[in-house]
């Protein structure tokens, strides 16, 4: 028989580890596992770049806020995907941006990430008074099933009735839930490491400067650089005004991670199958595709009403120096 949420018994899923492996912290004094236990912990693993955790914070923010009168402890843990998220001043920038304040950690050695055994941006553990792993959640969703989670432990800790309604929150910007009914186009990572389906004439040239030519015709989820650029490990950057991405994608919504090498701005333009976007703009570009790149971050350079369909994306730099780390969708 399946258990009702009041009756719902957690597996124990290991301890909280240590967490003296930060490089440091934001909102708080260096926690411990000893410091915190007494206490229901909830405990993420994000990057800022990261358009699957960017979508979970309205929720961390409003479990923070429901129910920090009631003892829980939320602990974000910043552990970087790209060298560039590593930066303490960039992960400073990102938690006053999404406004978040609770304690956060910069893991930027990796050294909690390996103490939870952890492989996933975002990742969610929910951790009892006693310092037990009761629950994780890896990725977006099931959001209702962990706060039910974190009432439990609030429960067995001790707290006052805590089973109240649950959270609603909506997202706004990259904050907002995917249109998972219409999202056709994975991640597309550009940097020579983790890239897929490049496109351009004559292929790739590994961290050196190079004059590219984009295809006529591109195969959906396929993408191509043209003018001149450097494709490095986790990135490529542009080296001439007029470079150029072009990417044909379906999906609601199109991001890039981007900024520049110096984080002075850098002048773009997107189209959309060769005409402004309109009101296809995202909220880092107007309705003539125009917009300005700096520091980097995840910028959301198209959101689509009405119907989706396969489309022809192109982003052309007006100035050197951009850097493009990744595309992602929703």
């Amino acid at each position: 028989m399946a258990h009702t949420p009041t009756t719902l018994q957690l597996p124990i899923e290991g301890e909280l580890p240590a967490l003296d492996g930060a490089t440091g912290w934001l909102n708080s004094e260096p926690l411990t596992a000893a410091a915190v236990r007494g206490r229901p912990v909830l405990v993420q693993f994000w990057t800022f770049t990261c358009i699957n955790w960017l979508r979970t914070v309205p929720y961390i923010r409003a479990w923070w806020r429901k129910y920090r009168g009631d003892g829980l402890v939320v602990l974000g843990v910043h552990t970087p995907e790209f060298e560039v998220e590593a930066d303490r001043a960039h992960v400073r920038r990102a938690v006053q941006e999404r406004r978040i304040n609770y304690p956060v950690a910069v893991d930027s050695d990796y050294r909690i990430w390996r103490a939870f055994g952890n492989s996933y941006w975002p990742a969610l553990y929910s951790v009892d008074a006693e310092g037990k792993i009761r629950h994780h959640r890896f990725g977006e969703g099931e959001y209702e099933y962990s706060e039910i989670v974190i009432q439990l432990l609030l429960t067995a800790a001790g707290a006052a009735d805590v089973s109240r309604d649950l959270v609603s929150v909506e997202g706004r910007g990259a904050e907002a839930p995917a249109d998972w009914s219409d999202l056709q186009s994975p991640e597309t990572y550009i940097g020579y490491e983790r890239a897929e389906s490049f496109a351009s004439l004559g292929g790739a040239a590994i961290d050196r400067a190079r004059e590219y030519e984009a295809p006529e015709d591109l195969r959906v989820n396929h993408w191509a650089l043209a003018g001149e650029w450097t494709i490095g490990r986790q990135a490529a950057e542009v080296e001439a005004a007029g470079g150029r991405i072009i990417h044909r994608f379906q999906a609601r919504d199109l991001h890039l991670v981007m900024g520049s090498a110096d984080e002075s701005p850098v002048r773009f333009r997107v189209l959309l199958d060769g005409e402004p976007p309109g009101d296809a703009h995202g909220v880092d570009t107007d309705e003539r595709g125009e917009g300005v790149a700096s520091e980097p971050r995840l910028y959301q350079l198209i959101r689509q009403p009405g119907r989706i369909r396969a489309r022809r994306f192109e982003i052309a730099f007006l100035d050197p120096g951009a850097r493009a780390y990744v595309f992602t969708f929703g």
